[in-house]
């Protein structure tokens, strides 16, 4: 996407990441997806009169991490107000969320950006409720409260970023760290994370920003790229037309690609925010929050560049080894325990990771363990095992676990590698093919392909292709 000369969009999103809490954040209703519509709700989450919530301290530690991890500053005394708006999924009438003091200001998302490094500042991160959700069928509004009463923790950034490409990477960068953490599960399709974009254009060079415009309840990458190209294409029409943008919350329409008016957007003031009367102020103590920094793992980013650093990886093996905790883990070990990082990068990004994902299994369902599959990297590496062999041992290995040299030995898959033997074989082969030997010889070259097939046939993949291809070659050309 690229916006007509000497323009430029400005972009801040508003992140909603539902806490991965058992409870919700004032019941003690149990959170989750899916379940009988309505099943999962209570007085409290209902908003029954006479119903006092209880703040879940888990969401308060849980969110303070978040913050400490992006480097904000952790307020010891927060409040919780009232958000005061109709909407039919509200049954309260209001939300409990944050407002003038938030659990965390500040901090930032750091990204890798062309070649570098970008810091997209945040302005803070607060606690609040979800509301539920409404579903439209056939031509009936229908209202589901399993979700009313999840925790959230919503992630306001600055309006620092200034492409659709910028945008998708903080988004999928804040998405590693919550599951990171293990703060959400960051499951888009199912609501646990969610975006709003704000978004406006103007002159390059200008230092004031245009009129923005939200964008609701984005809920894919593909879906906040696109929403925020066409947005920002949409204003500088506007404006090259001698129009004027008007202040408005949007709705992207993914069928039509385009965004369609919901409302006009809201200001503070119509939310008409009070201090929350039913619950008192809530904070962490300095030695809560000395415990939590003390548990804080090193960043995804820092991992990224410790395994370039240390074990020789390039940026996109390291991005994808670190896009999971569990899995630069398990590498980690591999690593160390196959002697060849390379190698544990090759096997890692490769034939588990099609096998995982032909499975529909995370690396943490693994019944392999790292010095497993290191045992089955060296007996390919030493000449034991064939490419073809090893990825077949690798598969009863995740089946059923075991050793590889077990499943070697009851597979009957150790490598056909004397050369005696494959000499012998060679020269059969040969013998039994002469027509084909001789259009190889008349410079059809591509039948080499041809005889090893034919050699690794009959000996059910065990030969060791090095050798087979060495005695061909010899017997071919002499």
């Amino acid at each position: 996407m690229s916006l007509p000369s000497g323009w430029e969009m400005v972009i801040g999103l508003e992140v909603h990441a539902q806490i991965h809490t058992r409870s919700k954040i004032f019941c003690a209703c149990p959170t989750g997806f899916g379940g009988e519509a309505n099943s999962r709700t209570c007085p409290v989450c209902l908003g029954m009169p006479g119903a006092l919530p209880v703040l879940n301290r888990r969401v308060l530690e849980m969110t303070a991490l978040l913050g400490l991890a992006l480097g904000s500053r952790v307020a010891l005394r927060s409040q919780l107000a009232r958000k005061n708006y109709f909407y039919p999924d509200l049954p309260k009438g209001y939300q409990i969320s944050q407002y003038d003091q938030p659990l965390c200001e500040g901090g930032a998302v750091e990204i890798p950006f062309e070649g570098g490094r970008r810091k997209i500042a945040l302005t803070r991160i607060h606690i609040e409720e979800d509301a539920g959700k409404n579903i439209h069928l056939d031509g009936r509004s229908l209202v589901d409260l399993n979700r009313c009463g999840t925790a959230l923790a919503e992630i306001v950034s600055e309006p620092d970023m200034r492409s659709p490409d910028e945008a998708r990477e903080y988004l999928g960068r804040l998405r590693q760290l919550l599951l990171w953490l293990g703060i959400s599960d960051g499951n888009m399709e199912e609501g646990s994370l969610r975006c709003d974009a704000n978004v406006s254009v103007r002159h390059v060079g200008d230092t004031e920003l245009g009129q923005r415009t939200e964008l609701k309840n984005l809920n894919s990458f593909r879906a906040v790229a696109a929403a925020l190209a066409f947005e920002a294409e949409r204003q500088v029409a506007v404006l090259e037309s001698g129009g004027k943008v008007e202040k408005v919350t949007l709705l992207w329409d993914a069928h039509e690609k385009r965004s369609r008016p919901l409302r006009g957007k809201e200001e503070s003031k119509d939310y008409r925010y009070f201090p929350e009367p039913d619950l008192l102020p809530a904070g962490l103590s300095e030695g809560e929050l000395s415990t939590l920094v003390a548990g804080l793992p090193a960043s995804p980013l820092d991992r990224l560049d410790s395994l370039m650093e240390n074990h020789d990886l390039d940026f996109y093996e390291a991005d994808i080894l670190t896009r999971e905790r569990a899995m630069v883990d398990f590498f980690e070990l591999l690593a160390e325990a196959c002697g060849d990082s390379k190698a544990a990068s090759r096997w890692m990004l490769g034939e588990l990771a099609r096998q995982l994902n032909d499975r529909v299994q995370n690396i943490e369902d693994l019944k392999l363990r790292p010095d497993s599959l290191a045992e089955l990297i060296v007996l390919e590496r030493d000449g034991k095992l064939s490419g073809l062999a090893a990825k077949s041992v690798l598969e009863k290995m995740l089946e059923e676990g075991g050793s590889a040299n077990e499943w070697m030995e009851r597979l009957d898959l150790a490598q056909l590698s004397d050369a005696g033997e494959l000499a012998n074989l060679v020269k059969s082969v040969l013998e039994a093919n002469p027509k084909e030997v001789e259009r190889y010889r008349g410079g059809r070259k591509k039948l080499f392909g041809f005889f090893v097939g034919e050699i690794m046939s009959a000996t059910k993949g065990k030969a060791d292709p090095k050798e087979v291809g060495r005695l061909l070659r010899e017997g071919l050309d002499a």
